[in-house]
């Protein structure tokens, strides 16, 4: 079980509206003492009910406000075959 210090919960903003809600636990692949082998894990999708809950229990909460520009639209046209 982690503790409070030892995990945080993240939410994504995007400009459409959507919003994407992770988990992200401190974990180790040595020992606790060797702090270079400390590192975040892999963001864990959860639910916005499950974000809301922690950051009322007093979890550290990220929200990232992701601004990317809109995508670029690309025509193709069709080209006659000659025969």
């Amino acid at each position: 079980m982690h503790t409070k210090q030892t995990v945080r919960y993240i939410c994504e903003q995007y400009q459409s509206g959507n919003h994407y809600y992770y988990k992200q636990e401190l974990i180790t692949h040595d020992s606790w003492q060797n702090p270079s082998s400390i590192q975040w894990s892999a963001r864990r999708p959860i639910t916005r009910k499950t974000f809301q809950a922690k950051e009322k229990e007093g979890y550290k909460t990220l929200v990232i406000k992701v601004e990317k520009a809109p995508a670029e639209i690309l025509l193709f046209t069709k080209r006659k075959e000659s025969v």
